[in-house]
């Protein structure tokens, strides 16, 4: 898994897969449920875009697909997220890459 960082949301980013379909997207989440126990709580889905949202460690996180865009996690209060907030979404893409 290629990982990278960005704040065009106001907030850090973690791209977890660029130029992706829905198959990766899907493999990504199954990884958070299975490996790290993550359960989402709310799923919002079309047919171009994913938004599933979890907590992680009490930091309430969004697991994000888009066609053009690929995966990636982010805060959910976007720019309004804390320190500790962006802090979590590093760590966690940091496990995600570490798992096989």
């Amino acid at each position: 898994m290629n990982l990278s960082l960005r704040t065009d949301f106001g907030c850090t980013e973690a791209v977890l897969a660029e130029n992706c379909g829905f198959d990766r997207f899907y493999r990504i989440a199954d990884l958070l449920m299975e490996q790290l126990k993550v359960r989402f709580t709310q799923k919002q889905d079309d047919s171009e875009t994913s938004y599933w949202n979890f907590n992680f460690k009490g930091h309430r996180l969004t697991l994000h697909y888009n066609i053009y865009d690929g995966v990636s996690i982010f805060p959910q209060a976007l720019r309004a997220a804390g320190r500790t907030d962006n802090e979590a979404v590093m760590e966690l893409a940091g496990a995600l890459t570490q798992l096989p």
